[in-house]
């Protein structure tokens, strides 16, 4: 925080928060492709951002980009990842954060990246919104089993606290944690998978990938499988970082099929970041529902939300199909900044491609590397030199 940075006055605060709540809510199905909605709120939030966001109201002027000045949600700059380690990107005093969620620092432990959320009212409403959209859309509640830790032991964690409110909307009598302080308890899981398949009632999973590959190494090694009641389903999400082997996505479907029965489609990935505030889900399970095969298996930005994919070099838009870095403009990350470049790489769905409904999707490749990597770094160094000046 520096000195100049005071609370913003709560009336245009609170209307600002209102507007975007009641969009939010609508649901998360794609908007159409002519909602001006989401532009204009998209521009105020910017004006907002830039008036109590000192530190990415010297990057934004340093790009000559100001309120009044911009005309569509394209032209707000993204803020590159690795500056929520260098920098306090917030629009209200750190100290008066209902929730600092910080990244995991697997890179460098002593160089966490930190959101700071005032309040978390629009982070619910998207988290309620996509998952019931993308991974719930035939019920209501169920049994949620979380390799995870409770939200209460790790209080900085995103993660720990999307599976935390999950639990609380979501949840049927049955939900429970099954990390023990780092410790998976697969002999717990495989007890709760027993029960299920002795009383037909379907259940979710929910963890990490490399949780999973635990657990799945567990059971192998034990000779244990189900075949788990038609209609359970599996969340998985994040990469390894040496907490695990690795293994493919494909291969870890392939695994999740064979040893718990859960059919491939019903094994959804979403993709979500500390520094946003929403999650990008597979679509699979939906379009099985609704009987339709997009392909390839692909991501969608809920309503609130664009993604875009730019050339690393020249930060023009890119064509879909072809690759480059991913942004993310994401209304419900009110507290810092809209706009992100991730250091992830992917592409558009290109038309033509066989989809069978009209949503744009977009597909995750993986971190960026090499010429993909350059992109961010030089991102970087331009809002840390206007943060110096």
């Amino acid at each position: 925080m520096t000195a100049a940075q005071d609370t913003p006055a709560p009336g245009i605060r609170d209307g600002l928060d209102l507007r975007i709540q009641s969009y939010i809510e609508r649901g998360a199905a794609p908007a159409e492709p002519d909602d001006s909605e989401f532009g204009q709120l998209a521009l105020d939030l910017f004006a907002y951002q830039y008036d109590h966001n000192p530190a990415y109201r010297r990057f934004c002027r340093s790009r000559r980009a100001e309120p009044g000045r911009l005309t569509s949600w394209e032209q707000i700059p993204p803020v590159p990842l690795a500056a929520f380690k260098e920098l306090t990107l917030a629009c209200e005093p750190p100290e008066k954060a209902a929730a600092i969620f910080m990244t995991s620092g697997s890179t460098n432990p002593g160089q966490r990246g930190r959101n700071h959320h005032p309040h978390l009212h629009l982070y619910d409403a998207s988290l309620r919104a996509g998952f019931a959209q993308y991974f719930l859309p035939d019920r209501e509640r169920i049994p949620l089993l979380v390799l995870n830790a409770r939200p209460q032991e790790q209080p900085h964690s995103s993660l720990a606290y999307f599976f935390g409110r999950l639990v609380d909307f979501f949840g049927a009598p049955g939900s429970a944690y099954f990390m023990d302080k780092n410790d998976l308890q697969w002999r717990s899981v495989a007890a709760a998978l027993q029960e299920a398949e002795a009383t037909g009632e379907p259940v979710a999973l929910l963890g990490t990938s490399f949780a999973y590959v635990h657990l799945l190494d567990a059971f192998e090694k034990e000779g244990l499988s189900f075949r788990l009641p038609k209609g359970s389903r599996l969340l998985d999400t994040g990469g390894f970082k040496g907490r695990s082997r690795e293994v493919s996505a494909e291969d870890l479907r392939d695994q999740f099929r064979r040893r718990l029965g859960i059919p491939d489609p019903w094994c959804v990935n979403y993709y979500g970041m500390t520094e946003i505030s929403t999650q990008y889900y597979d679509t699979t399970l939906r379009d099985s529902l609704q009987r339709i095969h997009n392909q390839p298996r692909h991501k969608v930005a809920p309503a609130w939300t664009r993604i875009r994919v730019v050339d690393p070099e020249s930060g023009a838009s890119a064509a879909p199909g072809q690759k480059g870095l991913i942004v993310h403009y994401d209304l419900a990350n009110r507290g810092s900044c809209l706009a992100v470049l991730a250091e992830d790489i992917g592409y558009l769905t290109p038309p033509g491609i066989p989809q069978q409904d009209d949503t744009q999707g977009f597909v995750l490749l993986g971190r960026a590397e090499g010429t993909e990597a350059r992109g961010c770094s030089i991102a970087l160094d331009e809002i840390l030199a206007a943060n110096r000046d």
